[in-house]
């Protein structure tokens, strides 16, 4: 089963003929019955296409196809062709349906127009209508009505521009001629013989129409028609096979049921997407965006984007140069923790240092002291305590003179504000003194509070130091 598949029909008189495609797959099939609406509707059914459009195609024959040269004033093409067509048209054109293509001048032959050059369809209003009732019959909504033969230059693609083709399809007895101008039709003839003779004549006829001298090569397409290769090669023409695309060609191969022109016609019609000469009233026609509204939604489309593009275009640039910065600060970050490290250890360090340098601002040193002492107190003085603290230093001893003690320990760099602090006692041949000092300056490093037993102080040699007969108990150092 086809899903959404495009559908057409080529109205041959009693005979119906049908291609549906879809994704590359065409399913084809001819209906010739007394009533042929009827049949074509049962034969949908029963193939079960999910179909919901058509396209209508009719033959050559029913519509004429004649190329006009308009004068060359400014104005509404479409209003100056509906002038004009009632001297061209076998019926009368206010029941006619008709379409267009304009000609430049410079696809045209060696004889410049005077003019604009353009290609009419016109149908009978009897003929349009005919149509439409077959598609309403049949439930489907038309979306297209075109001469079959006029679909054809789809299969091929993109042309030159300055092409000169005649394209010969035969149909059974009768044969299409299409005259293309870089892939554009500049004519088309319906000729109703099979005989190789007439037609050749009427290609040539055909040349005075279009005002080519010759051409550049001829196709030929549907059923075969080796009389008229055969007559056309004589006459120093290129005969060949249509150059079709190779989607076409494989839907074309995929046609293997008789009658092959007129199937090869309906699949033309079922793989057009865009069909020149359209005869579907204006009315009926789907909405179709149009080459200049393209273009224009190009241009609209490219503004949007550069106005896109200008809006983030420098955030663009700063998100990249974010990441940049981002990866070079990742790539430091090893370097960035251990100099941290460093600084850390530093500082702790710093820290350590500058309490060892606080301990040894606030502390004692008392081996400097007794030594400072020992060299200030005279021989006949003894220290039975020495005292030592932050604030100051307390001396406890006998002398012969205490007072005497005073002079010399305030000579000393380390003291200061040296007094008795407590009377001075005379015992049987020493005085016994307490004395006591303030720290001049730092008082050194070394523990906040230091009690040492007292030093004797040096006795000269040969001299037996005299020691009292009962000393004095010693007395607690002061605080």
């Amino acid at each position: 089963m086809l899903a959404r598949a495009h559908f057409a029909v080529l109205l041959l008189g009693d005979r119906l003929v049908a291609a549906a495609m879809q994704r590359g797959r065409v399913e084809v099939f001819v209906v010739s019955a007394e009533n042929s609406v009827e049949a074509l509707r049962a034969e949908i059914e029963q193939r079960r296409l999910p179909v919901r459009t058509i396209a209508l195609a009719l033959p050559r024959a029913s519509v004429t196809v004649k190329p006009i040269e308009l004068p060359a004033l400014g104005g509404e093409v479409r209003e100056m062709i509906s002038f004009e067509l009632e001297r061209h048209l076998p019926f009368p054109s206010d029941d006619a349906t008709f379409d267009y293509l304009l000609l430049p001048d410079e696809r045209n032959g060696a004889t410049p127009p005077a003019g604009r050059q353009v290609v009419i369809a016109a149908a009978d209003r009897r003929v349009v209508e005919g149509a439409l009732r077959v598609a309403e019959e049949v439930k489907l909504r038309p979306v297209s009505l075109t001469v079959a033969a006029h679909n054809l230059p789809a299969l091929v693609g993109r042309r030159p521009r300055q092409e000169k083709v005649v394209w010969i399809h035969r149909a059974g007895d009768t044969s299409d001629l299409l005259f293309l101008v870089g892939g554009t039709i500049a004519l088309s003839r319906n000729v109703a013989s099979t005989d190789a003779a007439t037609v050749v004549g009427e290609i040539q006829r055909s040349f005075t129409l279009v005002r080519w001298r010759g051409c550049d090569a001829v196709w030929v397409s549907g059923d075969g028609q080796p009389e008229v290769t055969s007559a056309l090669t004589e006459r120093g023409m290129t005969v060949t096979e249509p150059p079709y695309t190779p989607r076409a060609r494989g839907l074309l191969a995929a046609v293997t049921e008789t009658p092959r022109g007129a199937l090869d016609l309906a699949v033309a019609v079922a793989a057009g997407r865009l069909r020149p000469l359209e005869l579907l009233p204006v009315a009926l026609r789907p909405r179709q965006i149009t080459r200049a509204q393209l273009v224009t939604a190009g241009f609209a489309a490219a503004t949007i984007l550069l106005a896109l593009g200008a809006l983030l275009a420098p955030g663009w640039r700063e998100t990249r140069r974010l990441a940049d910065l981002n990866a070079r600060i990742t790539r430091l970050d090893t370097d960035v923790r251990a100099t941290e490290r460093v600084l850390q250890d530093l500082e702790r360090n710093r820290r350590l240092l500058a309490t060892i340098q606080s301990l040894e601002n606030s502390s004692v040193r008392p081996l400097p002291l007794l030594r400072e002492l020992t060299e200030l107190l005279p021989n006949d003085a003894w220290l039975t305590l020495l005292s030592a603290d932050t604030k100051g230093v307390e001396l406890t001893g006998q002398a012969s003179a205490a007072a005497a003690l005073i002079p010399l320990l305030e000579n000393s760099p380390r003291l200061e504000r040296v007094e008795f602090s407590s009377p001075v006692t005379r015992g049987r041949d020493k005085e016994q003194f307490r004395i006591r000092a303030s720290w001049e300056g730092s008082p050194g490093a070394v523990a906040a509070s230091v009690t040492a037993p007292a030093t004797p102080a040096p006795v000269p040699a040969g001299i037996q130091p005299r020691r009292p007969s009962s000393a004095p108990p010693a007395a607690s150092p002061a605080r």
